[in-house]
């Protein structure tokens, strides 16, 4: 099974997103580096909202995470609850 990935910018703000991101994918394998956090994860990744507003502490907005991405890795699905990546 091939892994998809998804990097983000390192900051404060990003910080919550990668969180919520490693508790919904148990198997998410997180790659810290001085500029940016890589996170790669067998088949497929989901980023939940609600578990992002959880780490927060507030509304937060999917498209949010556009402000601090730098590169994805598969196909990507994405709805106002969800941010999914996968290789179909």
């Amino acid at each position: 099974m091939s892994n998809v990935f998804i990097a983000f910018q390192k900051c404060e703000e990003s910080r919550a997103i990668i969180e919520a991101l490693v508790q919904d994918n148990a198997n998410a394998i997180v790659n810290d580096q001085p500029a940016m956090v890589k996170v790669d994860v067998p088949g497929r990744l989901t980023i939940k909202r609600s578990t992002v507003e959880e780490k927060i502490g507030r509304d937060f907005d999917l498209q949010e995470l556009q402000v601090y991405l730098i590169t994805i890795s598969g196909h990507l699905e994405e709805t106002d609850e969800e941010f999914t990546l996968s290789w179909n």
